[in-house]
């Protein structure tokens, strides 16, 4: 059974690769690793050292503490959708490239941030 912490980091991790739109195997090259780690990683099956963690805030520029952030705000409640992943999941569903930027730029307009696209 997987501990709650290493499934949080798991979850923190797919959010960020997604909205950095790298995909599993794009991770797992820049740190040597095979994209079933990152797949394990992300589910919380295996957990995630410290230095390996190090190298994925910086793959990933995010600081180390993103990870962990929301940790403790739903630990006596029950899960709740996280409804960033949802329009992550929903915008990578959409095949048409073009159509995909203008929701993002919609996006950064109305949250007033940008997203670094990486080519």
């Amino acid at each position: 059974m997987s501990h709650p912490v290493d499934i949080h980091v798991g979850r923190k991790l797919k959010q960020i690769r997604t909205l950095r739109r790298l995909s599993q195997t794009d991770v797992a090259r820049k740190l040597d690793l095979s994209f079933q780690q990152i797949q394990k990683y992300e589910i919380g099956s295996n957990r995630v050292a410290a230095s390996r963690l190090f190298e994925l805030a910086q793959i990933l520029d995010v600081p180390p503490s993103f990870f962990f952030d929301g940790l403790h705000d739903n630990q006596n409640e029950a899960p709740v959708k996280d409804a960033g992943m949802e329009i992550v999941t929903a915008l990578a569903a959409i095949k048409d490239e073009e159509i995909k930027s203008r929701i993002v730029t919609f996006i950064e307009d109305v949250s007033g941030v940008t997203v670094a696209r990486r080519g």
